[in-house]
């Protein structure tokens, strides 16, 4: 997703889902995050990572719907864009969606991606920013697009890396189909030469790396739970809040863990103890890193874990096992058990330049939550 502005030079990022085994314990000992009231408004956090919760921040306009909301990004103007993943059988209505600083409705396209519409990042290059859009299921593919929604190129698969059936290479399919030869890209990394990183999250499970000019050059990765291997690499970012040169730091989702490599896919070191980690980005020396079981959680710079945000992943977990199946349908679907100040399914989440973060959940009716930082 797009992020602050001293991260952009540098970067400036279901139905398929897998049940894995996952554990509940925290890197460390984190502070309490628990909602409190504030005037009518919850807060989570404490000392100088405390947040005010405004669910359900930017409204649409009664002619559009929410349709499960996946990924979030800021650009350089402060504006907020949001991708939802859209319905097949409404062609017409958009997957992308503009607020302003208030919340309020600004613009939206992106037709070409319902039904299957998931990453959004925005980078700036030479003074103007650019959004990057990775789409799944029968509309599977990524692309680039100027801000008002004119598209600059579109690719399928990268068939040079080897592994993709013959086809893949398209952009648009009659119908979705699911494998390991399939491409199914999720989320961008921007590297710090002008090129990208691209996670085929729900397909190969294999990161792909391409230049400035969206020419494929190599790619690492393979399904398996040892270190360099994943079970559903789904988001990434370039961490360089360490010493020495940047990283790329992977959410691999199923295997409940993040993997940090070098900029030429060299495994570097892996931690372990999340839940089904769905993405990350970074401001200063905080990572956020958006857990679908119910938390957002923030990491310091030497990575330990500071807060679970909005923590709600023990009555998920415990609704998991008793229903037998990762989904939690009735949770997702129905609002009426969802609480103020805790998340459900958190797929999303990114900082503006205050540090305020906003985060979407992967929940039918989709949510936008803005978390206003208070300290």
């Amino acid at each position: 997703m797009s992020k602050p502005s001293n991260q952009r030079d540098q970067s400036s990022r279901r139905s398929f889902i897998q049940t894995s085994a996952v554990g509940v314990a925290a890197l460390a000992a984190p502070a309490v995050a628990t909602a409190q009231k504030s005037d009518s408004n919850p807060t989570v956090g404490s000392g100088e990572h405390r947040y005010e919760v405004l669910h359900e921040w930017p409204q649409l306009p009664e002619r559009f719907s929410w349709q499960t909301t996946h990924d979030v990004a800021i650009d350089s103007e402060g504006l907020l864009y949001v991708i939802h993943e859209g319905r097949a059988d409404q062609a017409e209505h958009p997957t992308i969606f503009v607020f302003d600083a208030e919340g309020k409705y600004v613009r939206s396209f992106g037709t070409e991606f319902q039904g299957g519409g998931h990453g959004i990042e925005i980078r700036n290059e030479g003074g103007q920013d650019f959004l990057y859009v990775a789409a799944y299921q029968a509309v599977r593919s990524f692309a680039k697009f100027d801000l008002q929604g004119e598209q600059v190129w579109r690719k399928g698969a990268p068939m040079d890396s080897g592994g993709y059936v013959e086809g893949e290479d398209k952009t648009s399919h009659t119908k979705s189909i699911w494998g390991r030869d399939r491409f199914h890209p999720t989320n961008f990394a921007f590297h710090p030469d002008g090129g990208f990183f691209l996670a085929d999250g729900y397909g190969s499970y294999r990161i792909h790396r391409y230049d400035r000019d969206a020419n494929w050059m190599s790619t690492f990765g393979e399904i398996g739970t040892g270190d360099g291997q994943f079970q559903l690499p789904h988001g990434l970012w370039v961490d360089d809040r360490g010493e020495g040169e940047p990283l790329l730091v992977v959410s691999d989702r199923v295997n409940a863990r993040l993997q940090w490599f070098t900029l030429a896919g060299k495994h570097v070191r892996t931690q372990g103890d999340f839940l089904l980690p769905a993405n990350n980005d970074i401001l200063g020396d905080l990572m956020v890193v958006p857990d679908l079981v119910g938390r957002v959680t923030l990491l310091g710079k030497d990575n330990q874990v500071i807060a679970h945000l909005g923590d709600d992943s023990a009555r998920i977990q415990a609704d998991q096992k008793e229903h037998n199946t990762f989904h939690i349908l009735h949770i997702r679907v129905d609002e009426s058990t969802w609480q103020p100040g805790k998340f459900i399914h958190p797929h999303d989440a990114c900082f503006d330049a205050e540090g305020n973060i906003f985060v979407a959940e992967w929940v039918k009716t989709g949510r936008i939550t803005k978390l206003r930082k208070l300290s």
